[in-house]
Order: structure tokens, then C-alpha cells, then sequence
């Protein structure tokens, strides 16, 4: 994901009409990638006014990432960011304070991309700038997306570091995947992650 990628005040927008959904066990009978995790396990949560997300975190195949990521919720840096590009059958990104896709932390993260890992539904993975001016495709400091199904981003593969994986929630996702969008793909309505945290699975 392109990091041409702040929290943009939409205050006037109708977030009001947003209602908040009960998130699925996705990983319920799932194997592999999207197999729930261990009891006691260290998950992430994105609080959303949509519902929560509930995010399994792959340390053996990306620790720099993940531990930049818990570090960032640890200093509430996600808190009351934004979902700022919203496309449908593809993914929902967020994590930049400047809210347009122009922002971060003023740094970059090498890129750990992992055989084993794909970009199926609930991956999610770092945003980062193009090859042209990225070529070891090293990661934005905090964007990142969640694939919204199965399929829509597959040609993303062996391109970007994926860390984690939504076990619940998935249907969050979809919900913030069917946002109306303007023609930049950044919800009319604000989609808004109020609160990030670690907690025990």
C-alpha cells in the first residue's frame, strides 16, 4: 500500500449514524494463518466506532514490526487516528496522525517479509512508499491495512510485511469495507480507532 499513503477533523461528518456491531470469532475452526490463538497470548485491539478488532500478532516472522506496532499503542499513538483510505474487496488502512496518507513517525521499519504468510482476509500488514523510491521495501513507521477478503489483494504478496492477523472482528472490517468513500477512497463518515490495546487472549 502506497504510503502516499492526520487525523483530518470531519467532525461535520454524520459519524453519529454509525452503528456499532458485536464482533464474530473468525479464527473459530480456522487452521494455519487464521487459526485463533494460544490461551494467555498476547493480542492487539482496535477499538473502533464500529465494533472491535481483535488482532493475533506474528513476532517469530516480523518482531521488529510487531514490536514497533505494540510500542506505538503502548504510547497511544493510535488512539482517535482514523481510517483514511477505505476500498472495498481490497483493504481498509489507517494509522497515520495526518489522516490523508501523508503521515507517521518520521521513520522507517526494514521490511520482514515472511514466507507463509499472505495476504488473505484479516491480514494485516504495513503500508509503505513505492518501489521507485523504496526498493528494499522497508515499512511506514505506523500505517497500516487490514485485507478486507480473500482474494482483492493477493497481488500484494511477498511486497509487504504482514504481522498479524484479525481472529475477531472480521465482520468490522467488512462493515468499514462498505464505507461510502469520496474519490480519494477516505470515508465520507470519519471511521475512527478510539482506543488501541494489548490485552491477553
Amino acid at each position: 500500500m502506497d504510503n502516499s499513503e492526520k487525523t483530518g477533523d470531519n467532525s461535520g461528518s454524520m459519524t453519529n449514524n454509525i452503528q456499532k456491531t458485536e464482533a464474530d470469532k473468525y479464527c473459530e475452526g480456522k487452521t494455519g494463518q487464521k487459526a485463533c490463538p494460544a490461551k494467555g497470548e498476547e493480542v492487539a485491539k482496535l477499538e473502533t466506532n464500529y465494533g472491535t478488532i481483535t488482532i493475533k500478532l506474528f513476532p517469530d516472522k516480523a518482531p521488529k514490526t510487531v514490536a514497533n506496532f505494540k510500542k506505538l499503542i503502548g504510547e497511544g499513538f493510535y488512539d482517535d487516528l482514523i481510517f483514511h483510505r477505505v476500498i472495498e474487496g481490497f483493504m481498509v488502512q489507517g494509522g497515520d496522525p495526518s489522516g490523508d496518507g501523508t503521515g507517521g513517525p518520521d521513520y522507517t521499519i526494514d521490511a520482514e517479509i515472511a514466507t507463509g504468510l499472505s495476504h488473505i482476509a484479516g491480514a494485516i500488514a504495513t503500508a509503505r512508499l513505492g518501489d521507485e523510491v523504496n526498493p528494499e521495501k522497508a515499512s511506514s513507521g505506523s500505517q497500516f491495512y487490514i485485507v478486507h477478503d480473500d482474494t482483492g489483494a493477493k497481488g500484494l504478496d511477498d511486497e509487504y510485511t504482514i504481522f498479524g492477523q484479525v481472529v475477531l472482528g472480521q465482520n468490522i472490517v467488512e462493515k468499514i469495507a462498505q464505507a461510502e468513500t469520496d474519490s480519494s477512497d477516505k470515508p465520507l463518515q470519519d471511521v475512527i480507532i478510539k482506543k488501541a490495546y494489548l490485552v491477553k487472549y
